[in-house]
């Protein structure tokens, strides 16, 4: 018995030491953007960097606007929200309301294996087999791109959507689509009017998720998308991302705590500060409509 306790003292010591050290990760994080940030603004003004339309730190004529940034991750993030959320919505549905169990258990680990691939794979398909093929039936698409890249961050971020869908689906209780069923309801009527609806609150989730993740892409934006900080959202055209820039300066071309340098933490706590507001809507989305069943 005692032995007993010693090893749950052990366990719980052990998980709060690894909340604590998530805790001060982030903490240690925000610390590091917010001082290095500080440093920034103190030389540029915040209403030049949030409505300047150029971004051009790197050259000779210097301008410090995000929205060229903001425009090209908001373009690439959006091709691929319309890509996965459809095909992902559709996947956990008829994994879990059509297909046999078997097939299920066998399809689902292989669609999360698309997670696995490193992004910079998904980079070089982009590259060279998306863009081709986009350039030999799309008029003006450029050799960098934002539609490439959208596209194939949208099968990146699939089982992403599908695998947390699936798992809302699964999650509802048997009696609810039985109920369905009873009432006369066909079995795409379950799924779509009874099933979709009820598990709404995780699907929802599962797509700010995914789109938190596009927000964050790097190695895809930087490779297939280009690094062409301009104001459009022209899929066909080279644009930057903040992920693709903090990665362009970040190569080491550019003098440590020059002025150019610092633009990556401002970069870097906008990037930070949407991905954190997309992570507490998802929370809050499902603390608050996540229907729970006896």
């Amino acid at each position: 018995m005692k032995l007993k306790r010693t090893a749950e003292k052990v366990i719980e010591s052990g998980l709060a030491l690894s909340g604590l050290i998530t805790l001060l990760t982030t903490l240690g994080i925000i610390w590091v953007l917010v001082t290095e940030s500080i440093g920034f603004f103190s030389e540029v003004s915040i209403v030049d960097f949030l409505f300047d339309t150029q971004w051009t730190p790197l050259f000779t004529q210097k301008h410090y606007g995000i929205l060229p940034l903001l425009s090209g991750t908001f373009l690439t993030t959006s091709i691929a929200i319309l890509v996965a959320v459809p095909l992902g919505v559709i996947i956990a549905v008829y994994l879990s309301e059509y297909a046999p169990y078997k097939f299920r258990i066998t399809v689902k680990p292989l669609l999360e294996l698309l997670a696995a691939v490193p992004t910079v794979v998904y980079g070089f398909f982009a590259l060279t087999v998306v863009t081709p093929f986009l350039q030999s039936f799309i008029p003006g698409v450029s050799t960098f791109n934002a539609l490439s890249a959208g596209l194939v961050m949208g099968i990146m971020i699939i089982p992403m959507i599908s695998s947390l869908s699936e798992d809302a689906l699964q999650a509802l209780p048997k009696s609810l689509r039985e109920a369905s069923f009873g009432m006369g309801a066909t079995r795409f009527q379950t799924a779509f009017k009874v099933a979709v609806p009820a598990a709404s609150s995780g699907i929802i989730v599962s797509v700010i998720l995914a789109i938190a993740r596009a927000i964050g892409e790097t190695m895809v934006v930087a490779m297939a998308a280009g690094q062409q900080p301009q104001l459009t959202l022209d899929p066909r055209e080279g644009v930057e991302t903040i992920t693709a820039y903090i990665v362009q300066v970040s190569l080491g071309d550019v003098p440590h705590g020059s002025l150019a340098y610092k633009t990556i933490f401002a970069a870097g706590i906008t990037l930070f500060a949407f991905t954190f507001l997309l992570n507490n809507i998802s929370y809050w989305l499902k603390k608050k409509y996540q229907e729970k069943y006896e």
